[in-house]
C-alpha cells in the first residue's frame, strides 16, 4: 500500500521497523539504530519503530523482583517490565533529535495497544494508532515501546509476554496498512538451526508464513509465534534483518491470496527442509494413573485450560496399574507451578494416582512444506537421531513438522545430527553480532 504524506504529493511506503533488545544494549547501539531509521526516512519513506528494552534489562529487572519476593504480584511485575522499553524509546528519540530528524516516543497504551486484563502474557484485542499516524503525517519518526499495552476494563498496564515486541510491531504495522514490517535482530536473517548450535547454518533468503508457523511454535526465537500469526492473519510480509549489517535477509511471505504487492513475482523455494528448530523451556507434566475410563482425559485438560495453561505434545501410554493408564503432556516450565497445584486440587474427582514433574527436557522439531509429498523424511530423521545415539521419548507430528522430545542435555547434538543428516550444513560461518542468547 502506498501513501501520501499531507505536505507532499509524492507517494510513499510506510515501514514499521523492530529493533530487538541486542540491536539497543548500550549507547553505540542506539545511535547505531538511530542512523539507519533517520537513513531510512530520508529515503522517502514514513517510518515507525518499535523497541525492546536494552540487552539484558528485562532479565535483570526479573532478577531483581526475585531478590525482594517469591511471589511478586503481577500487576507491579507488568509496571516494572514495562519500564525497560520506556527507556528504550526516549533514548532513541532523543539519538534521533540529534541527527535532525523529529521523532515522537509513545508508550503501548498512548499507541493505542488495547489488551484483556490478563497481566504477563496479555492478548490484544485492539489497535487504534490514530496518534501514531497523526505523528507520522506530521512528518515525524513515531517511536513506541515493545511488549506492552492497556487493558481497557482495568486501565492498567499489561504486557504480552516474552517476544511481544514483534507482536507490537506486526500488529501496529496491520493496522496502519503498513508496506512491510521489519524485524531487526542480532543475526542476519531467519537460518535453517540456531547459528548458536549449528555455527555453519544457513540462512534462508524467503520462507513462506506456514514454515515459520511451524519454526516459532518449534522453539526458533527470531521471531515470536503470535507475531507470525498476526502477519499471516493480515496478509503481511516480514523482513527478519540484522541492525549491525546491511545484508538483504529473509523475507517471510504471507499465503499468496492475502499478500501485499511485495510478494508478487516472488517464487519460494521449496527445499524438503527448511529448518531444525529446538526448545529447552519447556518441561514435561505426567499424570500418573488416570482410570481408563471415558471422561477422565477430558476432565485433566479442562481444569488445565481453566488455569490457563497452554500444552504443547500430548501422549497416552498404558500404565503398570491393570485399568490405569499415564498421560504426559509439555508445557512452558514458566507455567508448570501453576498446572501442577490445579491437577493437585483435582486428584480428588479425577482420581489420579500421582503427578510427576521432569524440567530437564528438550524439543527438536524438522520444518518443512515439502515434507508432506516427500516419503522417506520420518525415516531419516529418526535413523540421524538413532546413530547420534539420542533417546527419544515422545513423538508429535504435523503435516509439515516432526517433533520429539528428548533430554535436554543431549539437545544440541541432537540438532547437529539431524541438520547434517539432511545436508543442510553450509559451508560458511554464519555470524551472530550481538546478544547473550540469556
Amino acid at each position: 500500500m502506498s501513501v501520501s504524506r499531507g505536505r507532499s504529493a509524492t507517494p510513499v511506503s510506510l515501514i514499521v521497523q523492530k529493533y530487538g533488545g541486542s540491536s539497543v544494549a548500550d549507547a553505540e547501539g542506539v545511535k547505531r539504530v538511530a542512523r539507519r531509521v533517520v537513513d531510512t526516512q530520508r529515503a522517502g519513506h514514513d517510518v515507525v519503530v518499535v523497541v525492546s528494552a536494552m540487552g539484558d534489562t528485562t532479565d535483570e529487572l526479573l532478577d531483581l523482583a526475585e531478590q525482594l519476593t517469591a511471589a511478586p504480584p503481577a500487576r507491579e511485575m507488568d509496571m516494572l517490565l514495562t519500564a525497560g522499553e520506556r527507556i528504550s524509546m526516549a533514548l532513541l528519540a532523543m539519538a534521533v533529535s540529534d541527527l535532525g530528524a523529529r521523532a515522537q516516543s509513545f508508550t503501548g497504551s498512548q499507541a493505542g495497544l488495547i489488551t484483556d486484563s490478563l497481566h504477563g502474557r496479555a492478548r490484544l484485542v485492539e489497535v487504534d494508532p490514530h496518534r501514531i499516524r497523526t505523528s507520522v503525517d506530521k512528518g515525524n519518526i513515531a517511536i513506541v515501546a515493545g511488549f506492552q499495552g492497556m487493558s481497557r476494563s482495568t486501565n492498567d498496564i499489561t504486557t504480552l509476554g516474552r517476544g511481544g515486541s514483534d507482536t507490537t510491531a506486526v500488529a501496529l504495522a496491520a493496522a496502519l496498512h503498513a508496506d512491510v514490517c521489519e524485524i531487526y535482530t542480532d543475526v542476519d536473517g531467519v537460518y535453517t538451526a540456531d547459528p548458536r548450535i549449528v555455527p555453519n547454518a544457513q540462512k534462508i533468503g524467503r520462507i513462506s508464513s506456514e514454515e515459520m508457523l511451524e519454526m516459532a511454535a518449534s522453539g526458533a526465537k527470531v521471531l515470536h509465534l503470535r507475531s507470525v500469526e498476526y502477519a499471516r492473519r493480515f496478509g503481511l510480509p516480514l523482513h527478519v534483518r540484522s541492525s549491525f549489517s546491511h545484508h538483504e535477509g529473509t523475507w517471510v511471505i504471507p499465503d499468496p491470496a492475502t499478500a501485499h504487492d511485495i510478494s508478487e513475482g516472488i517464487t519460494l523455494e521449496q527445499p524438503i527442509i527448511s529448518g531444525v528448530a529446538h526448545d529447552r523451556s519447556e518441561a514435561k507434566l505426567t499424570v500418573v494413573g488416570v482410570p481408563d475410563v471415558p471422561g477422565k482425559a477430558a476432565r485433566i485438560f479442562e481444569v488445565i485450560a481453566a488455569a490457563q495453561v497452554n500444552i504443547d505434545m500430548i501422549v497416552q501410554n498404558i500404565s503398570t496399574t491393570r485399568g490405569r493408564t499415564d498421560i504426559s503432556f509439555t508445557l512452558g516450565m514458566s507455567q508448570g507451578a501453576t498446572a501442577l497445584e490445579a491437577l493437585e486440587a483435582a486428584q480428588g474427582q479425577i482420581g489420579f494416582d500421582s503427578l510427576s514433574y521432569d524440567d530437564s527436557i528438550g524439543k527438536l522439531s524438522l520444518v518443512g512444506a515439502a515434507m508432506r509429498s516427500n516419503p522417506g523424511v520420518s525415516s531419516q530423521f529418526f535413523s540421524a537421531l538413532s546413530r547420534a545415539g539420542i533417546n527419544i521419548e515422545m513423538i508429535s507430528t504435523s503435516e509439515i513438522r516432526i517433533s520429539v522430545v528428548t533430554r535436554a542435555d543431549s539437545l544440541d547434538e541432537a540438532v547437529r545430527a539431524v541438520h547434517q543428516a539432511f545436508g543442510l550444513d553450509s559451508e560458511t560461518t554464519a555470524t551472530v553480532h550481538g546478544g547473550t542468547g540469556r
